[in-house]
């Protein structure tokens, strides 16, 4: 029986100069969008729907490689910090096997 991994980011960020929770739901989905595009990865806002300034976007992906999961993962983070305005507060990469 082969592997499967199941390669995780947690992103919690900041949105600096929005002006109203429609600016950041236009910012967030913008990531999440490029993320799924770009990266194939099952993304969506987590946490702090409410904030105006903050937000929390979890991603993952499956394969059968920690290795190819993660590096995966980090040009995703790459490709933010890189394209975006947002700034990362926290960043969180993990993989499961099952």
């Amino acid at each position: 029986m082969h592997n499967m991994i199941v390669s995780m980011i947690q992103l919690l960020f900041e949105i600096p100069e929005t002006g109203s929770i429609k600016d950041k739901r236009r910012i967030v989905k913008s990531v999440v969008e490029k993320l799924k595009n770009r990266f194939h990865l099952s993304a969506a806002e987590v946490d702090l729907h409410d904030s105006l300034s903050f937000a929390q976007i979890g991603g993952a992906m499956v394969s059968n490689s920690c290795v190819f999961g993660e590096s995966v993962l980090n040009k995703a983070l790459k490709m933010i910090e890189n394209e975006t305005s947002i700034r990362i507060q926290d960043v969180k990469i993990h993989s499961e096997e099952f």
